[in-house]
């Protein structure tokens, strides 16, 4: 059995890992490799190659590190079918929604590819007599990501081209769930000219976490994934004495007013709900319907979901793979089954689904959920599965107290044909991230990432300019090249 290493100043390497955890085909149920669970010393020898590497990369070119992340760029297009398949091997989603997520994850590459404009720093000439002000930018050192298992190569993009062009050194701890395709995006850095040490990726569970929320040489932690870690990680890391990115869980909702084009409306919600088995941090687990558009919209969506074809993530004709483990198919058919004990109709009913062939896999279909409230669990918990509640509303006014009143604040959507109602939802919704007709509304890679509320801890957004100033921090100075005699009042007296 394949045992997957990890990556360590430029080349792979079980380090002093002796435990391991399993790694499934989602699609079969069978375990085809084993990653290795680093120890504390591991993330030393990681964090000990980075530190050496940024005396040297902390120091280079802006044109070096652009060269070296178009170059990496052209690599992830080249070896797009390759990538997407590892994903779906081990994460289970379709190759389709592999490959989005490889382009959306590339986004951010070429951002960094323009990390010149970025760092682009101010001058004040002449702010008194002889004396002028600039500012610029200068990398942290060491930093690591701690990414989720949902998009294996799309989250960790989203943090280390960044880190990488603002001139730092990387630390990266995957999900052990599917690790496979961050060690090949070590190697096509290395391909791309990355010197060793820059680029690493440590495989763990809590113990290599602990490890890297600790470690006195990490100036900063990026995290993406439930909203306790998050708090876990946030007050951990800062406690240690680091900068900490930590994004958590979601509840998203997406409003269907009746003016809306309820067909169109319902596609959308189908694919934000069911596309990735429901395991997207943006996926629409709430439909809010307002007024009369509740029996239509429902009737569409039980339509469209029974139209769902449920299959391993290889075959074209699938529109939605497995989910990632046994125990995550475990937790979608209670949480279906506690919505309906809790009084919501139960309309698709997709806890019994089997795949022929593919009888042991981690497979459960659609369900849609109608006449939830917000007092059900069906509601309140983050499933992170394909199962879309349906709360009723009479007004929008109503919709948007509902969509105020939860604890998570994350990203959000309006269906309506009326500018009116889409520009007051925006003004009033209590969320970071919002869709005017568009269900799944992650901004590109120029802007930044990142919710209200319980969806974001501490107050550092992902990617974009917030990514930036994340990973880098500012100088000021102050010049003057005197002909005169110095003074005890404020030069700015003079």
């Amino acid at each position: 059995m394949n045992t997957i290493e990890h990556w360590i100043n430029g080349t792979a390497t079980p380090a002093g890992s002796t435990r391991t955890a399993p790694v499934y085909d989602p699609a079969t149920g069978r375990r085809q490799a084993a990653v290795l669970l680093a120890e504390a010393s591991d993330v030393d020898t990681a964090v000990a190659a980075a530190g050496k590497a940024f005396e040297s990369w902390g120091n280079s070119s802006l044109s070096q590190r652009t060269k070296v992340m178009f170059a990496f760029r052209e690599l992830l297009v080249r070896h797009e079918d390759e990538l997407a398949r590892i994903i779906s091997a081990e994460h289970g989603k379709v190759i389709e929604d592999a490959r989005g997520e490889i382009v959306r994850g590339r986004e951010v590459v070429e951002y960094a590819c323009g990390i010149a404009d970025a760092l682009k720093g101010s001058f004040s000439d002449q702010v008194s007599r002889d004396v002028d002000v600039h500012d610029f930018h200068q990398p942290l050192g060491v930093v690591a990501g701690i990414t989720p298992f949902n998009f294996p190569i799309m989250v960790p993009l989203w943090m280390h081209p960044i880190a990488i062009a603002t001139g730092n050194t990387f630390v990266l701890k995957p999900s052990e769930r599917d690790p496979s395709a961050s060690n090949f995006v070590a190697r096509l850095y290395a391909e791309a000219g990355l010197p060793d040490g820059v680029f690493n990726v440590v495989h763990g569970d809590k113990t290599a976490v602990d490890a890297i929320l600790d470690h006195p040489g990490i100036a900063a932690v990026s995290f993406v994934g439930s909203t306790p870690i998050a708090k876990y990680v946030h007050e951990r890391g800062t406690a240690a004495g680091k900068r900490v990115q930590a994004l958590g869980g979601a509840k998203n909702h997406a409003v269907v007013l009746p003016d809306a084009d309820l067909e169109y409306a319902a596609d959308h919600l189908t694919a934000a709900a069911f596309g990735s088995a429901g395991q997207r941090c943006m996926a629409i687990s709430v439909g809010v319907a307002v007024g009369p558009a509740g029996d239509r919209l429902v009737e569409i969506l039980e339509r469209k979901a029974r139209e769902v074809r449920v299959g391993p993530g290889t075959d074209p004709a699938s529109d939605m793979g497995p989910v990632v483990t046994e125990a995550a198919r475990e937790r979608v058919v209670h949480s279906v089954a506690r919505g309906a004990e809790q009084g919501a109709k139960v309309v698709v009913d997709g806890r019994d689904l089997k795949v022929e062939g593919h009888e042991e896999g981690f497979f459960v279909g659609p369900s849609l959920l109608d006449e939830v409230t917000p007092e059900m669990d069906a509601y309140r918990d983050e499933i992170f599965g394909p199962v879309l509640a349906i709360v009723r509303t009479e007004t929008l006014d109503e919709a948007i107290a509902v969509i105020n009143a939860n604890p998570y604040g994350n990203g959000t959507a309006v269906f309506t044909a009326s500018g009116e109602a889409a520009r007051k939802f925006q003004r009033e919704v209590k969320v970071g991230m919002i869709g005017v007709n568009v269900p799944i509304p992650v901004p590109m890679s120029y802007y930044s990432f990142g919710g209200w509320k319980d969806s974001l801890i501490g107050d550092s957004p992902i990617h974009g300019p917030a990514g930036v100033r994340f990973y880098t921090r500012a100088k000021v100075v102050t010049t003057r090249w005197p002909h005169s005699e110095a003074a005890f009042t404020f030069p700015t007296s003079s």
